[in-house]
Formats: structure tokens, C-alpha cells, sequence
């Protein structure tokens, strides 16, 4: 889902930029109030999860690329503020170090895969496991499910944001300047893949860690309760 630079106008890379600064520095603020010094380890971790599977990436048509993240084990664990800072370190370092996913995008990839599945993610598995007890199977599931569905979110966004820019940025004669697929393509290759493919790797990783944390570490679930 690494947006690269060049396939989104200067108006969309501006308007996520405005929408994710103000999120950075609520997320910045809640982490402070809410995180545990001995959780403070486990955001860093979070963090490099995060950046070694997103790097397990495949070339989709279009431009983007397909990928595990990882964003909704990290908000299980920590709650989907910390979620966002984590996974924003992540893409940043793969931007600036790695030229994965632009630098002009990193505003609209932190949205998609910094706070809207995050956040999706964790209220989704809230919502299933239902204060079911911290070793229920429930939990599993709900998790897998949570991841499933909150990567494939994401990449509906991220379809809908290349799929947008043939419609507000063009030549006279209606020649696309940046991502040249309409939203039909545009989106349909991005849902096709992650509901067909990487959705059920998100999911596979966060119900496999879930299920190990509740036999060897059942208090780091219990965390964000």
C-alpha cells in the first residue's frame, strides 16, 4: 500500500499532510498521558515489526504495492494512539532511508495504514472479543478477523485516493498527470489483492501472536483493557 511519490497531486499529498499533523501531535499527546513507562519498550518493537514486514512487499499494477503491516497487533497491544506512532516511525524510515513509498505521500500513507487501520483494526477486535477473557480462542479470532478487515480498509482508501486523481488533476484535453486509473481500476486492483492475498497474511500473523502472547505473556494483552 506505499504510495510512491509522483502518483498523487500536490493538492491530495497537501491535504493529508494537514490531516495528519494535527493527528501526530494528539497521538503524541494520549501516548504520554496513557503509555507505561514499561510499555515504552514495546512501542519500539512495535515500530520495527512493523517496518521488517512491511518490507515483504509485492509490486501491485498501478503503482502501489502489497503487504502485511501489522498496525492492528500493534494497537491490540498498545492502544491504536501508539499504534499511529509507531507505524508513522515505520513508514518514515522506509521513505526517507529506503525510497519505499514517497516522501510527498507520506501524509496519505500514514493515514491509510497509520491511523485508519489502526484504529479500525482495534475497535473491530473490541468489539468481537467482547471482554471475552484474555485466553479465550475468541480473542484469536476476533484478531484475525480485525486484521483481515482493517488492511483491506486501507487499501480500499488507498485505491480510492489514486483513483481520485484522474478526476482532479488533468490536462485540458483529460489527460491524467499523476495516477492515470480511474476509481474503478484503481480500486478494484487494491481490493482484489488484499482480500485475495495479503489480508489473510495480516490476519495469519495477528491471530498467530495473539494466540502465543496468551500462553507466554498473557499480561501484554490485558494492557489496553
Amino acid at each position: 500500500m506505499h504510495i510512491p511519490d509522483g502518483y498523487l497531486g500536490p493538492a491530495t499529498c497537501g491535504f493529508f499532510y494537514l490531516v495528519m499533523l494535527p493527528t501526530w501531535a494528539l497521538s503524541s499527546k494520549v501516548v504520554k498521558k496513557t503509555l507505561k513507562v514499561k510499555q515504552v519498550p514495546l512501542l519500539a518493537i512495535g515500530a520495527a515489526f512493523s517496518f521488517v514486514i512491511m518490507m515483504f512487499n509485492i509490486p501491485i499494477p498501478g503503482g502501489s504495492t502489497g503487504h502485511a503491516v501489522g498496525a492492528v497487533l500493534t494497537a491490540i497491544l498498545l492502544g491504536p494512539w501508539a499504534a499511529c506512532i509507531a507505524i508513522t516511525v515505520a513508514l518514515v524510515i522506509q521513505a526517507l532511508l529506503f525510497g519505499d513509498g514517497g516522501i510527498t505521500a507520506i501524509g496519505a500513507n500514514c493515514f491509510n495504514m497509520a491511523f485508519i487501520m489502526p484504529f479500525t483494526g482495534y475497535y473491530l477486535y473490541k468489539a468481537i472479543s467482547c471482554k471475552a477473557a484474555i485466553t479465550s480462542k475468541r480473542r484469536v479470532v476476533a484478531a484475525g478477523i480485525a486484521g483481515y478487515i482493517a488492511l483491506n480498509i486501507a487499501a480500499i482508501f488507498t485505491g480510492i485516493e489514486f483513483g481520485l486523481q484522474p478526476l482532479l488533476h488533468h490536462t485540458a484535453d483529460g489527460q491524467a498527470l499523476y495516477s492515470p486509473y480511474g476509481l474503478r481500476v484503481a480500486v478494484s486492483v487494491m481490493a482484489a489483492e488484499h482480500l485475495l492475498i495479503f489480508g489473510w497474511i495480516e490476519a495469519g500473523v495477528t491471530a498467530l501472536v495473539i494466540k502465543y502472547l496468551q500462553k507466554q505473556a498473557p499480561e501484554l494483552l490485558s494492557s489496553t483493557e
